[in-house]
Order: C-alpha cells, then sequence, then structure tokens
C-alpha cells in the first residue's frame, strides 16, 4: 500500500497548543463550521478559529446551551442539528447553503464513545451513526459550499480508538454480532479516518483536502461519562481521587493540546498539497508497520497509525456503503 503517512516533520510536539500552532495564522474572511464546538476540545477549536478571524458556526442539539458555553467566542453562530437525524442536517446543510458563504474550514468534533447499545431510528448502532454517517451526511450535503472555497479543508476527528476494531463490513450494526462498546467505538474511529482517505481523493481535483487526527487522551471533556471511574484509573487517566492525568508524552493532554491537532490540519501551511493523511501531535503520523504493531498497541505514547485505518480500497468501500445508508 502506497501512502503519505509520512512525519514532515512540523517541528511541533506533542505538548503544543492549539493557539501555538496557528501563530501567524490569519483567517479573516474565512468560515469554518466545528461539530460539537460547544464544549471540550471542540470549543477550544471554535475558540481559536474566531481569535484568527474565523467566522465559526457551531451547529449543535441544544443551541441554548451552545450560545451559552460560547458566550466568551465573539460573533459564534449557532445553528441547530442533530447528526442522528438525517432531517436535521439537510435541513442545517440547506440554510447554509441558501447563506452563499463558501465554507473553507469543516472540523468534525462532535462524537459519542463506548455507549451501551442504542440504535437510531434507522436501526443503525448509534456509535457509528454519530461518528461517522452524521459527518459524512454533513460534508458531503456541504459540498457544494467547500467546493465555492477554491481551498477547503476538512477534518475528521478520529482517536487512537482505531486499535480496537477496524470496520466490519458484515455486520455494521452487531446485527449478528455480540456488542462490545469498544469494539462499536472503534468501528467509528476507524471510519473516521478513513473517510478522510477517500474524502481526500474524490475532493483534491476541487479544492477540498480531508485529513484525519488523533487528539490525544482528554478525560475531562464528557466523552468518557460511560467509563467506569475503575477504567481510567486502570488505563492512568485518572489518579486515585479521580483527577485527571496530565502527560503529553503518553498522549494523556490538556483541551489546548488535545485541539491542537485539529487546528494544524484546518490551518496549517505546512499541509498545503496535502492530504488524505492521519494526523496527531500536529503532524503526520508514521504507518505502523506489522512488526511494530504489538509495541504500539502496549504504548499509549507512540505516534502512529494502523494500515487498516488509511487503507484506500477500504475507504472506497465504506464511502459506497455510507451512501446507500444515508439513501444518498
Amino acid at each position: 500500500m502506497t501512502t503519505a503517512q509520512q512525519p514532515l516533520p512540523s517541528g511541533f510536539g506533542a505538548d503544543a497548543t492549539a493557539e501555538e500552532v496557528i501563530k501567524g495564522v490569519g483567517l479573516t474572511g474565512r468560515t469554518a463550521i466545528v461539530t460539537g464546538g460547544h464544549s471540550g476540545i471542540g470549543l477550544e477549536t471554535a475558540r481559536v478559529l474566531s481569535s484568527a478571524g474565523a467566522e465559526v458556526v457551531v451547529p449543535a442539539r441544544d443551541a441554548e446551551r451552545a450560545r451559552a458555553a460560547l458566550r466568551d467566542v465573539p460573533g459564534a453562530e449557532v445553528a441547530r442539528l442533530d447528526l442522528l437525524d438525517p432531517a436535521s442536517i439537510d435541513a442545517f446543510a440547506k440554510e447554509f447553503l441558501a447563506s452563499g458563504r463558501p465554507l473553507h474550514i469543516l472540523v468534525g468534533s462532535a462524537g459519542v464513545m463506548a455507549t451501551p447499545l442504542t440504535r437510531d431510528a434507522r436501526g443503525y448502532e448509534v456509535q457509528f451513526a454519530t461518528n461517522h454517517l452524521g459527518h459524512f451526511q454533513l460534508v458531503t450535503r456541504l459540498w457544494p459550499a467547500l467546493v465555492a472555497a477554491d481551498g477547503a479543508r476538512v477534518v475528521s476527528v478520529s482517536s487512537r480508538g482505531i486499535r480496537f476494531a477496524g470496520v466490519d463490513f458484515d455486520d455494521l450494526h452487531f446485527e449478528h454480532r455480540p456488542y462490545e462498546p469498544f469494539v462499536a467505538y472503534g468501528q467509528s474511529k476507524t471510519a473516521n479516518a478513513l473517510f478522510a482517505v477517500e474524502l481526500d481523493r474524490r475532493g483534491r481535483g476541487e479544492g477540498v483536502r480531508a485529513f484525519a487526527v488523533h487528539p490525544g487522551t482528554i478525560v475531562d471533556t464528557g466523552l468518557a461519562r460511560h467509563l467506569p471511574a475503575g477504567a481510567l484509573r486502570a488505563a492512568g487517566a485518572v489518579d486515585a481521587g479521580g483527577h485527571p492525568v496530565r502527560d503529553a508524552s503518553r498522549q494523556l493532554k490538556t483541551v489546548p493540546q488535545g485541539a491542537a491537532t485539529s487546528v494544524w490540519c484546518a490551518t496549517s501551511p505546512q499541509l498545503a498539497g496535502l492530504g488524505g493523511v492521519y494526523c496527531e501531535n500536529s503532524d503526520i503520523s508514521p504507518l505502523v508497520p506489522p512488526a511494530g504493531e504489538a509495541a504500539w498497541r502496549a504504548g499509549a505514547g507512540t505516534p502512529g497509525v494502523l494500515p487498516y485505518a488509511v487503507d484506500p480500497e477500504a475507504a472506497a468501500r465504506l464511502w459506497d456503503v455510507s451512501e446507500r445508508l444515508i439513501g444518498a
């Protein structure tokens, strides 16, 4: 498999913050949409993009809650969007397209993790439906605005959770296999990474480039609310008192550090002419060789992406399956 999974290197490290990686970049006149932009790393992403001059739109299920969270982000625009509701996605996209604005940056930061088995109204498993399908539909509906930007970037927030599972094309929604929350999460995060690969292939001729990112492990964002405290302690993510452990070298990051790679992928001139790659620590991740996979899985701080998460054939297959699932 040929791949562009080669660190630049960018000059940034695991402890870089979103403010540091955007330094010197001006975004005046550009429009950004950040899903999940009212909490956690999404909120920090929206704040930093806005501080660089971007017009930031934050779609959210609870618009009032989002407005309250964004009160310190001047000019942030809030609109209603439910990634589990296809009609809501279409309505949001229609309204945005009607505004006539080009879309320069789209960051898919919203997501759920390790939830109990739940299905949406279509019968689709909720982690796959929220983390992947909702964003897939959103991007495809907003395609005219992305093309109109004449140089757009889409950032798909994946995770080191890719290690838990690839995409099971024979049983995406756990209809025939036992449901395991982290396997479902891993499948959805691998789908996020594959989405960026195929989106970039399809979009590069029209100036649309795509990136997948691993933000690091940040336990105080609400994403880990379905995990028992014992599991977090066992993973070394919280101490005996339940307080988050910060150690960027082990990917245990602060929110500003966690938002850095998304912001870097969305704005950095270092990525001009590049795309379709998985990134972490504000750089392109190396590909994990087969001989090094066991060590990579055991070492939380070792950069890298598993080959199945950036495989172009799997990415093309996922795109076709996703189109059928959303009725495109």
